[in-house]
């Protein structure tokens, strides 16, 4: 019995250790394990939770900061969806219109942008004077000339309303808007790298030449009038006649044209029919030939 109740007395003796000496313990081997931590791991785990618990207060909805942001993204949403029913239920959404581009009806040896802002018929016809008379095309070459509004392109109808014109192309498609105007620098026949002569000329592109044949027949009482300037004629007492003075049938380039000549039967401004979609307005019969090869030569390349 004696042997037997000793072990059951030891172990009711180890439970009755008391807690402050456990508690004691304890305290003393984290202190002994802090002296031997020479590297610092304790201090870098407790750092590491220390910015654990301080990032996870950052990222909290309930932060300042975030708040804000979550405000701001909210705002947003509403701003971006507001403006997408307004375009949705709007019955005429606004539209940026489209640029219009300069179109090359032919091959040109040189292209140039004449401002019209601003200016008055008579200072836009001798804008486009000097400018034939400054180009540095060589023999040969033509220069095109893009009359602009504000930096824009000027199209046909616009041109025309512009110089206070009296040609009347209409509202249809049949004479496109899409024209041309440009110098052409003729080349001497004796010495083709020698210039002969500088001129002016305005090419305009319809479906076929019944769609425009009306149309000049009507212009030619006031072509003088509208264009004069363009070629450099002044008015004044020997030119006077002019104004009154009738176009003829004529044959250019064996094309079939309508010919302004003066007393001295020159040349003083001619439109031509160069080919079925095409009429050039010139006074000078090289140039038309020079336009004559080009338009064919775009055609062909079409």
């Amino acid at each position: 019995m004696d042997a037997l109740a000793h072990p059951i007395s030891n172990g009711m003796e180890n439970n009755n250790i008391p807690q402050n000496k456990i508690v004691q313990t304890y305290a003393e081997d984290m202190a002994h394990v802090l002296e031997e931590d020479k590297g610092g791991l304790i201090k870098k785990i407790i750092h590491g939770e220390e910015e654990h618990e301080k990032e996870k207060r950052e990222l909290s909805p309930q932060s300042k900061k975030n708040k804000f942001f979550m405000f701001l993204g909210m705002l947003l949403t509403f701003i971006s969806l507001g403006t997408l029913f307004f375009f949705i239920f709007q019955r005429s959404a606004p539209s940026v219109p489209v640029q219009k581009q300069f179109i090359p009806i032919i091959f040109t040896d040189k292209d140039s942008l004449l401002e019209l802002a601003d200016l008055k018929k008579d200072a836009i016809s001798a804008k486009f004077f000097n400018a034939v008379n400054n180009t540095t095309v060589k023999p040969g070459g033509i220069e095109g000339m893009y009359p602009t509004l504000n930096k824009g392109p000027v199209g046909l109808r616009q041109f025309i309303t512009i110089i206070e014109g009296n040609f009347t192309p209409g509202t249809n498609n049949f004479i496109d808007d899409n024209f041309f105007m440009g110098a052409f620098n003729s080349a001497d026949q004796t010495n083709p790298s020698i210039s002969a002569g500088k001129s002016f000329f305005m090419l305009l592109k319809m479906r076929s030449i019944p769609d425009i044949f009306d149309t000049m027949h009507a212009w030619e009482p006031k072509l003088f009038v509208d264009l004069h300037g363009f070629f450099g004629i002044n008015f004044s007492p020997d030119t006077k006649y002019l104004l009154t003075k009738e176009f003829q049938d004529g044959i250019v380039e064996n094309k079939n044209a309508r010919i302004l000549y003066d007393t001295d039967n020159k040349i003083v401004m001619m439109y031509v029919f160069a080919d079925d979609n095409s009429v050039v307005i010139t006074n000078s019969e090289n140039a038309v030939h020079e336009i004559i090869l080009r338009l064919a030569s775009s055609q062909i390349k079409k």
